[in-house]
């Protein structure tokens, strides 16, 4: 019978994380960019992707990919937090134009997640190493409950180029008529991040966001051994059960300095998955599949 360490190494070959905070930051890093690509080549990965709230990484995944030799995927990302004008579609069509593949929604800047920060003590999230101006509170709809005109714009941009969103860390009475609004105006690749966490969204809001056709991506760093661990094994089969093994996938969410680097991240969850009873199947497709198959990656 095959030992767990094998079934790990096995499961790590083609492996695609989604959600990789690796630095320089204004947040606390444990890796650098180059460094995260290093690792998850010596682990057999086929990509990752680096993502920071404040800059767009595709100039740096570009010069990755052209110069570093690594058979691993560097795939770049903007997030639409205040330092590139907030929901603004400029810097979506720039960063698209140079290959960034996937568009967050503000994060750090959206209302949902200063209200949070705020009026929730213990609200784990890291803070910036220096001081700087004060956020604007971002969000998706207004006071009426429609999606700005702004946004509609972004979906458009992101629509033509075929590229990925994520409704970032806004809440979920914001998420519903945007992933509406996304589809119809084409876009055809959708995604959630750790739904469960600052976007409070309930199990059955998962299940109705995947019946609109959003996959759910959950951070491995909540689940296990992490500082961000705030989650058990019930809360992980729950999630899984409400979106599906087939609309469900996993990004660890690391990068942090204290925390495992990506790649232990990722061979942490692959393991707890196994434990949990998932088979060596549907772990490779939470671990593989799904995202891939979100960026379009070829098979």
């Amino acid at each position: 019978m095959t030992n767990m360490k094998d079934r790990i190494d096995a499961l790590m070959k083609g492996a695609v994380d989604l959600h990789i905070h690796s630095g320089p930051s204004l947040h606390p890093r444990k890796l650098d960019h180059i460094a995260a690509v290093r690792e998850a080549d010596e682990q057999g990965m086929a990509a990752i992707l680096l993502k920071d709230h404040y800059y767009p990484t595709m100039p740096v995944t570009r010069l990755i990919n052209e110069n570093c030799g690594f058979t691993t995927q560097a795939i770049g990302s903007i997030v639409l937090n205040n330092p590139l004008g907030g929901l603004n579609p400029a810097a979506v069509d720039y960063a698209l134009k140079q290959g960034a593949r996937v568009v967050w929604m503000a994060t750090a800047h959206a209302r949902n997640h200063m209200d949070h920060e705020a009026g929730k003590p213990g609200f784990k999230f890291p803070q910036n190493t220096a001081r700087t101006v004060a956020p604007i509170p971002l969000t998706l709809t207004d006071d009426s409950g429609a999606v700005r005109d702004e946004v509609k714009h972004i979906l458009d941009l992101i629509a033509e180029a075929d590229a990925v969103v994520s409704g970032g860390h806004h809440h979920a009475r914001e998420l519903f008529p945007f992933y509406e609004e996304a589809k119809a105006r084409g876009v055809k690749r959708l995604f959630l991040n750790h739904p469960t966490y600052v976007n409070d969204c309930s199990f059955q809001d998962i299940t109705h966001l995947v019946g609109m056709g959003v996959k759910m991506e959950h951070s491995a760093c909540m689940f296990i051994e992490s500082s961000f661990k705030m989650f058990d094994t019930d809360h992980l089969k729950a999630v899984i059960d409400a979106a599906g093994v087939a609309n469900s996938f996993f990004g660890t969410d690391l990068g942090q300095k204290g925390n495992p680097s990506p790649a232990e991240g990722m061979r942490a969850m692959i393991e707890l998955l196994l434990e949990c009873g998932y088979t060596d199947d549907e772990v490779r497709r939470m671990t593989t599949t799904v995202g891939a198959e979100l960026v379009g990656l070829a098979a």
